[in-house]
């Protein structure tokens, strides 16, 4: 079984610039060790707010990878236009995982309400794109993603199992495989 390959972006001017370290891309990839069960490889890229550099990021990975993640510049200063990048190369937007970051993070801390996250299906690819903080990743990933590998079946990509003890991926009884 070949490794599925899952996109990580960090979108930030000043880690880019190398003003100070990017966070984003180690702690995704953290998060991903401890939930999947599925070998995978991950594709990174750290680029500066600039939509047009997101836009091709984005365009080029749903092209190779099943799930891509991006980080940071979610917020309403003026620089932030990841959720804006992410709807330009969209073919379906998915609401609910917005509704739900959004929900999961106003658990945490009041200036959610702030966050225009967005998730969207390009191709054969689901994007989705989360807060810029490590801690704020970790628990908006925890709420969300039990509903990530199910969506990835219905989308035409790999099977991803996960770790139960991390994450225990939802799916209805006719989309489980048996267990080995």
């Amino acid at each position: 079984m070949s490794a599925a390959r899952i996109g990580l972006v960090s979108i930030s001017d000043r880690a880019s610039q190398g003003i100070y370290e990017d966070k984003g891309l180690p702690a995704l990839k953290e998060w991903l060790e401890a939930a999947l069960l599925t070998p995978f490889e991950t594709v990174t890229r750290l680029i500066p707010d600039e939509q047009p550099l997101v836009e091709a990021a984005l365009r080029e990975m749903a092209e190779e990878c099943c799930l891509v993640l991006t980080t940071g510049g979610t917020g309403p200063a003026p620089r932030d236009i990841t959720p804006e990048a992410t709807l330009a190369v969209a073919d379906k937007v998915l609401p609910g995982f917005g509704e739900q970051m959004r929900a999961v993070s106003l658990k945490y801390v009041p200036t959610a309400i702030l966050s225009r996250q967005v998730a969207v299906v390009r191709g054969r690819c689901l994007i989705i794109n989360l807060p810029g903080q490590p801690k704020a990743i970790k628990e908006t990933l925890d709420g969300v993603f039990a509903a990530v590998p199910y969506c990835i079946d219905l989308i035409g990509g790999p099977y991803l199992e996960t770790r139960d003890e991390a994450v225990r991926a939802f799916r209805p009884k006719s989309a489980q495989k048996p267990k080995a």
